[in-house]
């Protein structure tokens, strides 16, 4: 991790003057953007679990894609680098026959309906699905999380079925940008280059960029296939509204990444969601047609992991914790942990900002050594100094400045690696002390037992009780701190809904 001025004068930092939010995120995106001047240090976050990019060997619908159909090769060419950019598959058999139910009913009343189709499952928070030639069809776990209903995913997928069977894909490779993404692709993901990868990881490749006219169409296409399979024709309305507010709630906590969502390359304009009312309404009245599927969906989505894999690490309030490293730390109160896949990032009061990462380490010389070893430019020599910090763990620590940013780098060896806190604030700022020593105090190796207790989140289907509330439930939500507000949003559920006993919703819990 090389820090010069140049590295930090990332271009989104003139938007401060328009407001702190913009402010924090400007940091935050040039902070994750010093990943591409590691040069040979790799790190460990990405270096340890590296995704598997095999294609599917079990697709849920057919065995293989039709070998006759030519579109197929190109879906065949960029599955990989799809399955990579998400995080790999997702494998839980009770999942993919949910979603192999809802599109094989959409399968039947589909323009095409010999159009064969491999769905994947992606192992992504992510709110998404998409479509590649040939009939590879994608959905995140992060959006099987946010329905609440069969029909809600059957509407997206739908959406996605009719960009394939219209050939848009095909439509956009001729214009060529399909041709400039694969190319770009290519270079990222099967290169050596890291940075690459994480490039694409964060959204470079815009998966869906289909014209205007194409994403009505795929609407009015989707719609007719879900009020025909007997599906309610109103879920695409419903849950383009429903992604919305998820939208609204993720970027109120100002710093997560939605370039790889939904609605990054759907845009859920009003005149969309009124469109799909209009055609819904071809079916009859809204709450009079149509099956939701609710039962068998909660049931089908009954432990589905929510959130951070394993392999990736938990974020656990102001602590995160990574089994497999075998470490854990804590940052102050009041900021923000975004765990991604290269690195640990957060946002706090006063425009602060932290980076968490690893690398390798060849175990030669000391870490004040490393630190003054060329890697840090505005390095000021002067303050490095050597630490030992809980367990006996050795450290070193050393100030930086670059540009209007003041930094407190601190470097911990465990084991073969070492791992690196860059904490930036503000210059002149009085509270980089304080940052830093949370994240040194904090920092520890976990026990075996601790690593093995930790669980990752999940959806747990639960039925309400008598006496039960939206209060007493959504007190039972874990891994965030608006409780109420996420319990509302993953149920659909709005700020004068009640429920009622045998009513069945979802929490997140381990």
């Amino acid at each position: 991790m090389t820090i010069t001025a140049t590295a930090m004068e990332h271009p989104a930092l003139e938007t401060e003057r328009t407001g702190r939010k913009h402010r924090k995120r400007s940091l935050l995106a040039a902070m994750l953007a010093l990943s591409t001047t590691l040069g040979g240090c790799q790190s460990i976050l990405s270096q340890t679990y590296e995704p598997s990019v095999s294609p599917s060997s079990n697709p849920q619908i057919v065995d293989e894609v039709q070998k006759n159909d030519p579109n197929a090769q190109v879906g065949a060419k960029e599955h990989p680098r799809i399955v990579a950019s998400y995080g790999g598959e997702y494998r839980d058999a009770r999942t993919e026959r949910l979603v192999a139910r809802i599109v094989g009913a959409l399968t039947a009343v589909s323009e095409n309906p010999t159009q064969s189709y491999k769905i994947t499952i992606l192992d992504s928070p992510a709110i998404n699905a998409f479509a590649l030639p040939g009939g590879y069809l994608y959905v995140t776990r992060g959006l099987l999380a946010l329905a609440n209903d069969a029909s809600e995913v059957a509407a997206v997928l739908s959406h996605e079925m009719a960009h394939v069977t219209a050939n848009h894909g095909m439509e956009r490779q001729k214009r060529e940008e399909a041709e400039v993404i694969a190319s770009q692709v290519v270079a990222e993901v099967l290169s050596s280059d890291i940075a690459g990868k994480q490039a694409l990881a964060r959204g470079k490749m815009r998966l869906a960029a289909f014209s205007r006219n194409q994403e009505l169409q795929a609407d009015v296409i989707g719609v007719r296939m879900l009020g025909e399979a007997g599906y309610d024709p109103y879920a695409a309305a419903r849950f383009l509204d429903s992604m919305g507010r998820y939208s609204r709630f993720i970027s109120a906590t100002a710093e997560s990444d939605q370039s790889l969502d939904f609605l990054s390359s759907h845009p859920n304009t009003p005149q969309r969601v009124d469109l799909a009312r209009a055609h819904a309404r071809n079916f009859g009245m809204e709450g009079t047609v149509g099956d939701k599927g609710r039962d068998y969906y909660l049931n089908g989505i009954d432990g589905l992991l929510y959130g951070d894999s394993p392999q990736e690490g938990y974020v656990r309030g102001q602590t995160f914790l990574h089994g497999g490293l075998g470490i854990r730390f804590d940052v102050p109160d009041g900021f923000q942990i975004d765990n991604k896949i290269e690195a640990v990032l957060a946002t706090g009061p006063g425009d602060a900002a932290i980076r968490f990462d690893g690398v390798s380490d060849n175990g030669n010389g000391s870490l004040t050594d490393y630190i003054a070893s060329g890697w840090v430019t505005g390095l000021l020599p002067q303050t490095i100094r050597p630490l030992t910090l809980a367990g006996g763990l050795q450290a070193a620590t050393a100030r930086a400045s670059a540009d209007r940013w003041d930094f407190d780098v601190t470097v911990v060896r465990t084991g073969a690696q070492i791992f690196r806190f860059l904490t930036a604030v503000p210059k002149g700022s009085a509270n980089l002390d304080g940052i830093a020593a949370v994240l040194r105090n904090s920092f520890r190796k976990m026990s075996p037992e601790e690593a093995a207790a930790l669980k990752p989140l999940r959806i747990r289907v639960v039925t309400v009780q008598p006496g039960e509330t939206i209060g007493t439930l959504s007190a039972r939500m874990m891994g965030t701190n608006r409780k109420l507000e996420l319990f509302q949003l993953i149920n659909a559920l709005t700020p004068t809904s009640t429920i009622l006993p045998g009513m069945r919703v979802k929490l997140i819990a381990e």
